[in-house]
């Protein structure tokens, strides 16, 4: 059983959906996003989701934006998130490790060659925001023999009929983006999710995570009720952003502020107990 699958079947038995936050890497430096990533299951990260920082993002709101320009200028390369898992691996063999980002860096890198060395690294899955299921052939096989689960990502606006064929490429966790739009900008209410997420139900028994708007962690905590998982970005790195120096350096209460958040929704999480509020 892979990682990812083990993680929500044990989420299930307890009772309560997932926490995934997210991190940019090398956000705003290498040993800042290392460390946030070392420390973040301890916070309550039960999977956690690492961008892999890109100058054109199609999907990605200001601040999500802001951070990927902090990784390149700090030195983001897409071996080097490789090297990030690696070292993560080191302490923690268990919490799944999904990539997000999208496929030029991968295409550059080699289809084949991507997903060997991120398997060798650690990594559990990858959502690539501008891979679409009929131009997946150039990398799906090579994902799936190196054990990568492709996490699909489906919106309000998709129909029924697409939603049937993208999900039936889909494996690990369907990613549901909440709203219509780039991420951080608004959020859904509960009774949207709640209309919503039935209908995937209809047509995937993959674990359902909620995501792009998700900010707080009452929020947080109805997403991982209606659904099987909270991803929280946008609302992290903002945090991450206001304790920069004025040259975007890490500060003293860089980590300490981001781990503290983290650890605020992953108690409403956890408390909710699997029923929205």
């Amino acid at each position: 059983m892979s990682r990812i699958a083990a993680r929500f079947k044990a989420l299930a038995a307890q009772g309560r959906g997932a926490l995934i936050p997210y991190l940019e890497a090398y956000d705003p430096d290498w040993d800042t996003s290392l460390e946030l990533l070392r420390k973040m299951p301890a916070a309550g990260a039960d999977l956690i989701e690492i961008g892999m920082p890109f100058s054109d993002p199609s999907a990605d709101g200001p601040v999500i934006q802001a951070a990927a320009r902090r990784g390149l200028k700090a030195g983001a390369t897409l071996a080097g998130v490789l090297d990030m898992v690696t070292d993560f691996r080191q302490q923690d063999n268990e919490t799944p490790i999904i990539l997000m980002g999208y496929l030029n860096p991968v295409e550059s890198y080699g289809y084949e060659r991507f997903c060997r060395d991120a398997s060798s690294a650690g990594v559990d899955g990858l959502i690539l925001v501008d891979l679409p299921p009929e131009e997946a052939d150039v990398l799906a096989p090579f994902a799936k023999a190196n054990k990568l689960d492709i996490i699909r990502l489906v919106a309000p606006t998709t129909s029924d009929e697409r939603l049937s064929y993208v999900l039936s490429h889909a494996s690990g966790f369907v990613y549901y983006v909440s709203i219509t739009g780039i991420t951080g900008t608004r959020s859904a209410t509960t009774h949207d999710l709640e209309a919503a997420i039935p209908r995937l139900r209809k047509v995937t028994k993959l674990p359902i995570a909620i995501g792009f708007g998700v900010r707080t962690p009452q929020q947080a905590a109805n997403a991982s009720c209606i659904a099987d998982g909270a991803v929280v970005a946008s609302a992290l790195l903002s945090t991450l952003a206001e304790t920069l120096d004025d040259k975007g350096r890490a500060t003293a209460e860089t980590l300490p502020r981001v781990l503290a958040q983290i650890e605020d929704l992953a108690k409403a999480v956890r408390s909710a107990g699997g029923k929205a509020v």
